[in-house]
Order: structure tokens, then sequence, then C-alpha cells
């Protein structure tokens, strides 16, 4: 059966995945008949599943029941603090189970959510909170340390919870957060309160997650619940599309009757892959996510085996580090039948890896952007086999365009390299407070994406390249301007430039290429002690070579990175 022959069958009038055509903001778009109209839907339907287990987390487990009462009674406390529907509530912790409490909180309080980078600098992290003018935080330790610094500079916070804090808050801004829903053990002895009664729709703003751009501004983007449900079908249609192409029959669909789905989860839940492509369908389906303080490959291994984990994944690296790991025969990894990835280039021979070493589980990856709200294309199992250097197909409500990149309208034929635009109900609504930004990148519901593809004949998508001049390192996105102009600060560098050298686990790792002003000094290890102390950990080089005059340049004055890869080659 041809992919467009499954699809035909699978959004037929009456099937689960039916399709129909709405007018969202003056464009015509087709969306999911079936999908749960709101963030507040999916939490509903999570608690139905009452006495399952839903978070898993060191010592802590929570069923959705408890995770339900501590998510209302926060959501209460919120709205008893003044937040209206349309003020900005920021999640700024590593995946703990308030993590979810907190951001389902604020929706269900009516607030735009906004989860924030946790590894962010401080003052990465007090541009974020500034930029979006968010009322109340909910932070962590170690954030709630970073931003200590910054309350002076943010007028627009009026309150700070933090759970899971070693001493009481000094700063009258700051409660503890167990002052209001206690410890996870106790969440189920909460009282069951009403939920808020705050109207929501779906094309109401829901979210907003931060990106860069070529300029090395994080800009945010603004998500309607829409933009977030709508990955809840496309994630099923994918599985069941493979089904139908293979010739089995169609799986039961009914969560209820089927086994709980196991997640090890060790995406971070502020990227909207951890959110909108894994935290939102599993507690939509009543799948369980098993959280890490940070990712260890035996210790995942160790978790595997113990709360018999179903998939994981999320960036290339994992999938290769427990292929890799001397340590894994030790451990029953049999339940796994699922290590999906995406967010870095992959290696053809990764898929094959897989199927040899967890025969019981399928390889998949996709393709998707902050901005198409995590996963636009998926690819699984034979599909993927097939085409292991695809990103996939996209579900039948996104559609696909290359264009020439010179003009951004002429369309280029099947395998045809050009820029890849997309459109469909994942895609968000623009950035948040940038209009210039917004029009530059968002076009009569086009989204601009500025990677370099290609589409064969089926509309299977090949990534070839990022226009954007960015890199991507395990899945963290790394805009080569933001650490050059952070060289450039140096008293002693006249010309940087910021390349990516590929790496095996990680996809690549940004290196640095440096000319000296005449009479400077500095070494390697001074340029990244300089951008450590400026830059988040990821986005420090991993290396600093010296290039011995101005670096070369094209007819544009724009410098040839080709050439200065040139220097790392054979180092991966």
């Amino acid at each position: 059966m041809t992919l467009a022959e499954a699809h035909a069958r699978l959004t037929a009038p009456g099937q689960r995945f039916e399709i129909e055509e709405m007018d969202i903001r003056g464009v015509t778009t087709r969306t999911w008949k079936n999908a749960p109209p709101t963030l507040r839907d999916i939490f509903l339907n999570g608690r139905t599943f009452k006495d399952r287990e839903f978070l898993v987390y060191e010592n802590d487990r929570a069923t959705f029941e408890a995770f339900a009462r501590a998510t209302i009674t926060l959501a209460r406390q919120l709205q008893a603090d003044g937040v209206k529907k349309g003020d900005r509530v920021a999640v700024v912790m590593r995946n703990i189970p308030e993590w979810p409490v907190a951001f389902w909180a604020g929706i269900l309080a009516g607030a735009i959510v906004t989860p924030l980078n946790a590894w962010w600098t401080g003052p990465e992290l007090e541009y974020g909170l500034a930029d979006s003018g968010t009322k109340i935080a909910i932070v962590d330790d170690e954030r709630l340390e970073r931003i200590a610094a910054s309350f002076g500079a943010l007028p627009n916070l009026e309150k700070v919870y933090a759970p899971r804090l070693a001493t009481d808050p000094t700063d009258p801004k700051v409660r503890r957060l167990e002052d209001v829903i206690g410890k996870v053990a106790d969440w189920g002895l909460l009282a069951d309160q009403p939920l808020p009664d705050v109207p929501l729709g779906p094309e109401d703003d829901a979210t907003i997650l931060y990106t860069s751009g070529t300029t090395g501004k994080p800009k945010g983007a603004l998500g309607t619940h829409r933009n977030m449900t709508s990955n809840i079908m496309a994630s099923g249609i994918s599985a069941t599309r493979n089904f139908l192409r293979a010739g089995q029959p169609l799986p039961e669909s009914d969560p209820h009757k089927l086994p709980q789905r196991v997640n090890l989860l060790v995406v971070p839940m502020f990227h909207a892959t951890g959110l909108s492509a894994n935290l939102a369908p599993a507690m939509n389906a009543g799948g369980k996510i098993v959280l890490m303080r940070r990712w260890e490959t035996e210790p995942a291994m160790a978790l595997i085996e113990r709360e018999k984990v179903n998939s994981t994944g999320g960036v290339p690296t994992i999938a290769w580090q427990l292929i890799e790991h001397p340590a894994r025969d030790k451990y029953d990894l049999s339940s796994l039948m699922s290590v999906a990835y995406g967010g870095a280039p992959s290696a053809p021979e990764l898929v094959r890896k897989i199927i040899e070493v967890f025969p019981a589980s399928q390889p998949g990856n996709g393709w998707g952007m902050t901005e198409t709200t995590a996963t636009f294309t998926s690819h699984l199992g034979k599909d993927y086999e097939n085409r292991p250097d695809s990103a996939g197909p996209a579900a039948p409500v996104g559609e696909m365009q290359i264009r020439d990149p010179a003009d951004g309208k002429t369309l280029l034929g099947a395998n045809v390299v050009g820029e890849l635009w997309v459109k469909g109900p994942q895609v968000v609504k623009g950035y948040w407070n940038k209009p210039e930004a917004t029009a530059e990148t968002f076009v009569d519901g086009w989204l601009r994406t500025g990677d370099l593809a290609r589409l064969d004949d089926e509309g299977f998508l090949f990534i070839v390249d990022r226009a954007k001049d960015m890199l991507i390192r395990g899945g963290e996105n790394i805009y080569c301007v933001e650490v050059e102009n952070v060289l450039y600060d140096h008293p002693d560098v006249m010309d940087a430039a910021l390349v990516g050298v590929p790496h095996k686990t990680l996809g690549e790792e940004p290196a640095a290429v440096v000319h000296l002003k005449p009479g400077g000094k500095a070494d390697e290890a001074e340029l990244k002690a300089f951008v450590r102390e400026r830059l988040a950990a990821f986005k420090v080089p991993v290396k600093v070579v010296f290039w011995p005059e101005t670096l070369p340049r094209n007819a544009n004055g724009k410098i040839v990175k080709t050439e200065l890869k040139k220097v790392f080659e054979g180092e991966a």
C-alpha cells in the first residue's frame, strides 16, 4: 500500500484520524477532527486513568489522580495570586515530577505557559523572563540561584515558587512549592477541587517556547492549544500507518484496553520534543513517564529493566550509548519497543545497529522545529529501514513545499534541493512581540524553515543542510553568531567563526577558528573560559584553532566556513 493510500484510508470520514478543513486566522488549514480541543482536555483524558502510575522519579511515584489533584491545587493558587487568562507563567526546572504539575497548572489557570531552557545562564534566563513578561515563575533550586540576582530587573515578576529547596527562602518573593501542594508522596491526599473556571479554545494562546534565529537573539514561539494537541494525532497515525503498509491488522486504539506504555523521558521537558511529542501524548493515552536527573547510560539501562520501559530516545547520542555500552548485556532491555530520535544528524548505520541490538524495537526518527511544535515528519520501522537517510513523510494534516531559496516562491520538483516550507495545524502563530521576525518567517500560513531539503516522489523528506547558520549538538541548538559575538567581545580577538565538527554520537560539536589582533596573546583555554562565563556550557567550543590572518571571505564579505571546516577534518 502506498503512503497516499494509507493516509487516505486512515483519514476518511468516520475514521479516528479524520481530517477537516478550517479557517484559522484567515488561512484554510487541514486539522484533526478528533484531536483533543485544548490542553485542558488532555489533562482530563489523563485523569481517567486514575490509579495508573504516571510519573516516576528516583523514589517518587505519582498516579494520574495524585498528579491531577496537585495540578488543580496549584492552578487555583495561581488564580489566587492574580493570574488571569493570557498572563505568562514560566516553568524553569530540570525534569522532575513538579515540572508537568507546574505546566498544566498554568494551562488550567488560563496562562500562557513559558518553559525556559534550564541550561541557560542567569543572564539568558533573565532575558527570557523579561521578554515574556513573566508574572509568576516556578523554578527549581539551581535555577533559583541563577535568577535571584535578576529580581530587581524583572518588575513584572511578582512571585516565585520553588520545590525541593535545601534551606528556607530568604527573599519574600520566593515561596516553597511544597507549601501549596506538599511533597510528591502526599499529592494523592490533597482535596479533590473543581478545575478553575476559565474558558479555553483551540486557537487560544497556550505556550511560549524559546528558539533562536540567525541573529542569535532568542525568540519566543507563540503556540496555541491546537498547535500542541495536533501532536497527539500525529504520533498515533505514524505507528498505525506502519501496520497498514505492512499488511497487518490495525491495533486496538482505546488506551484503556491496552497495556500501559512506559517511556523513559530523557529529553528536557522545556524542549518542544520533550513536552509536545512525549509528555502530552503519554498523558493523553495513560502512559507512564520515567524521569532521570541526568542521562547516564548504565543507570538508564537499570531503569529500563526495573520499569519495563518500552520507549526512549530523543537524540542519536542516547541510542549510540545504549548500543555501545560495555555493560549492556548485564541488563534485560527486552521491553524496549521503540528507540526514536530527532534533533541532530544521525548516521544511516544507526538504524541497522538498533535493529541488530534491539530486535524487538522499532527505530524511528523525524523532523520538526520549535516553530512546528516538535514533530512535523515521522519515520518508523520498515519505512525508516528502507530510507535511513530520510526524516520521513509529514503527517497528513501537514503540507511541505520545496521552494527556490532565492525568491521564496518558485516551487521546485521532486528530488530538487531547495528551501523547505511547511504548513499545518502544528505551526505556531508567530514570535512573541517580534512582528518583523514573524512577518519574515510566517507567510500566508506557511513557515519558512531555513532548512535546505528535498522531497522524493512519495513525499519523504530529506534534510540536506541548514540554511540558517546553526549547528545541533546532541539535540541542543547552537546559533553560531551568538558564540561568535562572545568571542568578538574578547579584547584579543579580531576575527572569529564557529563551525560544526562531526561527532559520532552528538551529531556535531562546536569548534572555533580565531584570528588574534596584533599583540594578542589569548590561548585556547582562555577563550573557552571566556565563553563559558557568558553562555551555557553546551555552547562552549570544544576546540579553538588560531588562524594566522583574517578569516577567508567571499565576495559578499561572508566568512567561507567550508574552508574553515577543513582544519578539523579527520578529528571526528
